[in-house]
């Protein structure tokens, strides 16, 4: 890291402030102490579950099932006590903290039911791949400590990007109707939030380090302040590194994070959290079946580059490893005040920011051209490196796709209690954020190294303007406002009623030139620039109704509706006759009835869920023009059933399980705009595994041993959308174990961890990277095959920890 980034970091964090509600010690356990009573309002920055927030003073009063969700450790930290008319479930610390050491949150969830999720590389260094029940990531609402982290463009989440699993707090998945006063404009389809831990009451420094095959290297400090008068903080960095497991090339990320908090007094508090990342890696390549079957299971990008402007040089060159980079830098800083106004009356305010910068390298072929007009991929330059600039020759060259977002807004929100029964929120969201994005190329050396990696020096220049060659300039400014109010209503202690309604609106603003400064050549590569203003708005009702049989059995059922608006993309690059279609935004209806039952020893929770979902926005590749747009599909219908228990087989001993089934048909036929329509209705979606379930049991004598074997079973996979090519389906399975020591002086709460993912070294194609139409219908949308991304061979990670105060 630059010494003035880290410099910039540490000065923001130890000036942030922040509400406490438990601390952390080095192994990760709760301060209990803190706890013993459920509090009457949890701050998104110390919990990711808020579907409590709007509880009446009667269920807060109804101790029982409160103390027991506060206390309560289900399936060694799988499951937990909810309580919500809706599907929600929750990962708490008791499972972070043995999960693999540097893992991203797309991991810590995978088994949660209704969830299908994903990786290239255990590490947690390749972000990550997940759906839930049929909608994929860029339909599901993201939250870090109650701050936004979905592309505002696109709708996408990179989990590299995002803390460590020291400092998570817990992971809270609402499977199908998000909470209505979640900053969401794109959760058609639930909504996955996470907070980071709270800092510890005493001073100190936490230290890991992780080794494992593949030559992976991890360090992580935390600095603790502990309490220096009403406010305490934490800050920490880590640097984590590792080869890829197939193909050449490496991956590394450093992060810094930190957390404060001041307590103003018993009623109101503010807290402040930062997440800082850069990274540098090298993709895995998604690949077909054809390619696995030819080229063996560790075949990935080209590890060698060959000199020259020959067919067989071009070809190796535009898939060598050394272009296919994935720099990016971010930083997301946000606050959360709680402040009480009166025994009836709290505030809620949480205002943020979050910078990007980055983005992805391939390779492209520039034609050389000594003279001539200003024709996008022919340049006055040596673009093959054999000393002379001839028009029979041609080169690859860096293709590097950027993006620049500022994304600020702010989230307020009113809890009031309107008698003993009856709870109002109520509250609004603003955010209006700019993005720039462009794809540019830049020269290489003769050993195939770009110029810069992140695209900002040595252009392909046209020969006559001198501008740097790009594919397209795209600038979008997103505004985006929401209003809501919910009621709850508890007229006794069985039954709980809610009802609420959002508003929300969405504006896009900004342009798209595609071939910039580009006059000549074929018609399909000049310039043209492409204007837009376009807003979309909804009202999204919901409502939920609860049946707290007694304080073991509960039933609810609840629905609600969402909304997402077109992708940015949508509206710049759309030209064809389907366009208006396209951008229609999206809608669901999602419906959830449940029961939950939570006893001693045994713990279940069951649902069956409908979703009614509308114009999924697709993309697509036009062959004949050399276009990407988007298309839609009208109407998809996802159903199911999705249940999770926990059984205490003993003091010691935990068994956990969950099990999905999920249907997701396509309804009608896809219109490909003029290429054909496509006979897809009462086709399975792409991606979409049918069955999932997980498995595990778990030992923990509390005071030095704990391991946990677990397994996971995923159904196969369709590749297309016509179902003409499906993936099997695989069981995986993974061990993990470790050792408290006892402290050794001033080092306190050492320990060892042991995680082995793919105990069998299974091999399998774990997810669809890129879903295809294929050649069986009329037209030409996406001809190719589908690509796939490959099951991690068995791995292993050794952690060595300790705290010293």
């Amino acid at each position: 890291m630059k010494r003035n980034h880290l410099s910039m970091a540490i000065a923001v964090v130890f000036s942030m402030t922040a509400a406490s509600v438990w601390a952390q010690d080095a192994t990760g356990q709760a301060d209990t102490s803190t706890t013993t009573q459920a509090p009457a309002q949890r701050s998104a920055s110390s919990t990711s579950n808020t579907t409590t927030s709007n509880d009446t003073r009667r269920v807060q009063q109804m101790s029982s099932v409160q103390v027991q969700a506060s206390s309560l450790t289900l399936g060694a930290g799988l499951m937990s006590v909810q309580t919500a008319a809706k599907a929600v479930s929750t990962i708490t610390r008791d499972a972070i903290v043995k999960a693999s050491p540097g893992a991203n949150f797309t991991q810590m969830i995978g088994s949660i039911p209704g969830v299908n999720a994903a990786t290239d590389d255990v590490t947690g260094l390749a972000n990550g791949h997940y759906s839930i029940r049929g909608f994929d990531s860029s339909d599901i609402g993201m939250t870090l400590n109650g701050a936004p982290i979905t592309d505002s463009g696109s709708y996408s989440v990179y989990a590299t990007e995002y803390g460590d699993s020291e400092n998570m707090g817990d992971i809270t998945v609402l499977q199908g109707i998000p909470d209505i006063d979640m900053p969401d404009s794109g959760a058609s389809g639930g909504h996955i939030g996470w907070a980071t831990i709270d800092p510890s009451h005493k001073a100190g420094v936490d230290f890991t380090q992780s080794l494992g095959n593949n030559d992976y290297r991890r360090t992580f400090i935390r600095l603790n302040t502990g309490d220096t008068g009403p406010v305490r903080s934490w800050i920490s960095y880590s640097r984590n590194t590792a080869d890829k497991w197939r193909g050449p090339g490496d991956m590394e990320v450093t992060k810094v994070d930190g957390k404060s908090v001041w307590t103003i007094d018993d009623n109101n508090s503010i807290s402040a959290s930062l997440q800082y990342n850069r990274e540098n890696n090298i993709n895995y390549r998604s690949l077909t079946k054809a390619q696995v079957a030819q080229n063996g299971y560790h075949y990935d990008y080209l590890n060698t580059w060959m000199p020259g402007s020959s067919t067989a040089a071009i070809n190796n060159n535009t898939y060598y490893y050394g272009l296919r980079t994935n720099p990016f830098k971010s930083y997301m800083a946000s606050l959360d005040g709680e402040f009480k106004f009166s025994d009836s009356l709290r505030l809620s305010v949480v205002p943020y920011f979050w910078y990007g910068n980055g983005g992805g390298g391939a390779g492209a072929t520039v034609n050389e051209s000594p003279t001539g007009a200003d024709r996008f991929g022919y340049a006055n330059q040596d673009v093959n490196n054999n000393g002379v600039v001839n028009a029979n020759d041609k080169g690859v060259v860096y293709s590097y796709s950027a993006a620049l977002t500022y994304r600020p807004g702010i989230i307020a929100k009113f809890n009031q209690d309107l008698g003993q029964d009856n709870s109002l929120e109520y509250g609004v969201w603003y955010e209006r954020s700019r993005k720039s994005q462009s794809d540019l190329y830049g020269l290489v050396n003769n050993q195939g190294t770009p110029a810069s990696i992140w695209g900002d020096d040595a252009f392909v220049l046209y020969p006559n303007s001198g501008l740097g060659q790009k594919v397209y300039n795209e600038y979008t400014n997103t505004e985006i406002k929401k209003g809501f109010v919910t009621d709850n209503w508890t007229p006794n202690d069985y039954w709980t009623f809610t009802a609420g309604v959002s508003y929300l609106w969405t504006n896009r603003t900004g342009f798209a030139q595609e071939y910039p400064g580009s006059i000549a050549g074929a018609a399909t590569k000049q310039q043209f620039t492409t204007d837009v203003d376009k807003n979309w708005h909804k009202v999204l009702p919901t409502a939920g109704v609860k049946f707290q049989m007694d304080e073991q059995n509960q039933f609810y059922l609840g629905s609600g509706k969402t909304f997402r608006a077109p992708p940015n993309t949508v509206l710049l690059l759309n030209s064809l006759a389907n366009q208006q279609a396209a951008n229609a935004p999206e809608t669901a209806w999602n419906t959830d009835l449940g029961w939950r039952f939570y006893g001693d020893a045994l713990s279940v929770s069951a649902d069956v869920y409908r979703s009614n979902y509308n114009n999924k926005q697709e993309s697509a590749f036009d062959e004949t023009t050399g276009y990407t747009y988007y298309t839609s599909i009208k109407r998809m219908h996802m159903q199911g059933f999705s249940s999770e228990a926990s059984y205490k087989l003993s003091q010691d001993w935990t068994a956990y399980a969950s099990y999905t089934y999920t249907q997701a048909k396509i309804v009608g036929n896809i219109d490909g705009g003029g290429d054909g329509i496509y006979p897809a209705n009462g086709k399975t979606m792409p991606d979409t595994a049918r069955n999932i379930g997980n498995v595990s049991i778990g030992y923990d004598d509390s005071s030095h041993i704990w391991a946990t074997l677990s397994a996971r079973v995923t159904s196969s996979l369709y590749g297309d959308y016509l179902n003409t090519e499906r993936v099997g389906g695989f069981t995986q399975f993974n061990l993990a174990g470790g050792y408290r020591f006892s402290d050794w002086d001033a080092l306190k709460t050492p320990y060892i961890k042991v995680n082995v993912s793919n105990l069998t070294d299974r091999k399998a194609f774990s997810y669809v990277s890129s879903a295809q139409f294929l050649a069986t219908a009329q037209g030409s949308l996406y001809t190719s095959s589908p690509t796939y991304g490959l099951l991690q061979p068995r791995a292993f990670m050794i952690t060595f920890g300790a705290s010293f105060n």
